[in-house]
């Protein structure tokens, strides 16, 4: 399935190149003087991990790449891989983690995900925009704090990521973080 237009190409779409999947991690529309516009674009192969930088012309729209999306559950993660099972069939498949390290820190036992298949190969997972994650360790915000413009502190989550979250969060406390930014969102 081809697209129409440039503005077409946005983050998060998937595109087939050189007959492998490709998600936009960036897309820049560029309209130079006298010259015909160009979206700039990084793309992340999901199959090798690698970023590509395209440009891509009028006349020159990439395909969309021909994914599945499947429900699966995240299971645990070793050196080498995180490993998920299919909730429909219960097949359970390992990714290789430095594809999705960036993705790691906000999945715990049980975080259900969109697995993504090319050619009934799992490639890819997409995690959910916000996460509700257990504070295990955070400092105690001392009165004052507030008056040096201070209003954030450093705290651990039971996954091992560390987000600033606001002084009034305590150590056991479950808090909401958005997945994109990585920025704590509200206490649940």
């Amino acid at each position: 399935m081809a697209i129409s237009a440039l503005n077409d190409i946005k983050k998060g779409k998937t595109f087939d190149i050189d007959n492998q999947p490709c998600l936009v991690v960036g897309a820049q529309f560029v309209r130079m003087q006298q010259r015909k516009p160009v979206m700039q674009t990084k793309l992340k192969n999901l199959i090798t991990g690698k970023v590509l930088e395209i440009n891509f012309h009028p006349g020159e729209l990439p395909t969309e790449a021909d994914l599945a999306h499947r429900r699966a559950s995240f299971l645990y993660a070793d050196d080498n891989q995180a490993y998920f099972m299919n909730s429909e069939s219960y097949d359970q498949f390992g990714i290789d983690r430095e594809q999705i390290a960036d993705q790691l820190g906000y999945l715990k036992e049980g975080t259900e995900v969109d697995a993504m298949y090319f050619n009934d190969a799992p490639v890819a997972v997409a995690i959910p925009n916000k996460v509700e994650l257990q504070v295990t360790s955070t400092i105690e915000g001392a009165k004052g704090d507030t008056a040096q413009g201070r209003v954030t502190k450093p705290a651990t989550l039971e996954t091992g990521i560390e987000v600033q979250v606001p002084l009034f969060i305590k150590q056991g406390d479950i808090i909401r973080i958005n997945t994109e930014s990585g920025d704590y969102a509200e206490r649940v």
